[in-house]
């Protein structure tokens, strides 16, 4: 399992227009919607925003992260967004946020999810993929982009 296995181009929106924090979630859970994983979309918005409570996922270097391990989901579910314009999602480094990954897992796949976030925030964290993903003008770049990326890591 590879970022670039668990997208498609059906789950990656750019260049979203969005003002809050909120709007950002409902979207990112609005494009997950349609994922064959969701089982119950009620219980898996209301667990990721639990989670979100608990702590920010901004997690800095304009990236966030809001994730789940829940029920809700069957299977892996990744989204992925640009932003328009950075907004504030209170980040560690009170930044504001320009690229977000959702991911929901399955509450039996705890390994994969923790190994699935560390895989993201070392990718998205280097500079020089957050400046590709921010500039990709279309969802195949995107996946390309993570497919060149991965291509020497092993599966999760």
């Amino acid at each position: 399992m590879k970022i670039e296995s668990l997208l498609s181009e059906k789950y990656i929106e750019l260049h979203i227009e969005v003002a809050t924090k909120e709007e950002v979630i409902d979207r990112m859970l609005s494009i997950a919607s349609t994922h064959p994983g969701v089982k119950n979309q009620g219980k898996l918005r209301e667990d990721v925003l639990k989670r979100e409570m608990e702590m920010s996922t901004g997690i800095g270097q304009q990236i966030a992260l809001p994730h789940t391990k829940t029920e809700a989901v069957s299977s892996p579910v990744l989204v992925f967004a640009t932003l328009k314009n950075g907004i504030n999602f209170d980040s560690i480094d009170n930044e504001p946020v320009q690229v977000v990954f959702l991911l929901a897992t399955p509450e039996e796949m705890l390994a994969e999810h923790l190994k699935l976030l560390g895989r993201i925030t070392r990718l998205a964290g280097r500079a020089d993929v957050r400046e590709k993903l921010m500039a990709a003008s279309s969802s195949s770049e995107v996946l390309e982009l993570f497919r060149e990326e991965e291509k020497d890591f092993p599966q999760i």
